[in-house]
């Protein structure tokens, strides 16, 4: 009988799949087994076991559980804000890109999920908060505040403060009220419904809801 890292060749193939691949399928598995049992209650052997590999090959890939949650952090980036997008696109519209107006169901219930596992297991454990609250420079609204930026120098915007800050205003409008539902279970009636939060959330940060310019 095999080792169990032998589970990870290809059928007929007489080599083990790569690292980065490897990597790739341990991450994916973590994510589910997380948010399926929770940070806390999933052991390394279960991930294993549920990865075929052995603990041994887990931990030359993720040196231990906490750097494996941050890497399944890392990897669901993607699901939350899109870049590059043109820039000679109108701000409103650019910005329903970037918060991924079309994102599907699936994708949109996924990243949910995650940022639920976060906002729970964080408080309980201090190293996971350590790992995935990062320097400005690798903050993942970054991308967005720099967008702001150069919207602002192409006279398109007016940022009045920090674009960080402001990033994270708009991103709180859009991402909050989905997040904070999901922990009631509560669920989009459909995907418009979802298109006209994003949607309206980006045109009172762009132009408010007074009824006449204020001075400011």
């Amino acid at each position: 009988m095999g080792t169990p890292d032998e589970y990870c060749k290809g059928r007929g193939r007489p080599k083990t799949l790569g690292d980065d691949t490897q990597r790739s399928t341990i991450v994916e598995t973590s994510r589910r087994l997380f948010v399926q049992k929770g940070y806390g209650a999933t052991t390394t052997e279960d991930i294993a076991s549920a990865c075929r590999i052995s603990k041994q090959t887990l931990y030359r890939l993720f040196p231990s559980k906490p750097t494996l949650f941050a890497a399944v952090v890392e990897a669901g980036r993607p699901q939350w804000l899109e870049f590059p997008v043109p820039e000679d696109m109108p701000p409103q519209q650019a910005l329903e890109r970037i918060f991924r107006i079309d994102i599907s169901d699936e994708e949109d219930r996924e990243r949910l999920e995650l940022a639920r596992l976060r906002l729970t297991e964080c408080p309980s454990h201090p190293d996971l908060h350590h790992l995935i609250t990062e320097p400005v420079t690798n903050n993942p609204l970054a991308p967005l505040a720099c967008w702001m930026k150069r919207q602002e120098e192409l006279g398109r915007l007016r940022l009045l403060g920090d674009a960080l800050s402001l990033a994270r205003m708009l991103a709180d409008m859009i991402f909050g009220a989905m997040v904070m539902n999901s922990f009631n279970d509560l669920r989009w009636p459909s995907g418009e419904a979802r298109q006209t939060h994003i949607r309206n959330a980006i045109s009172v940060f762009l132009h408010g809801v007074s009824a006449a310019p204020q001075s400011v």
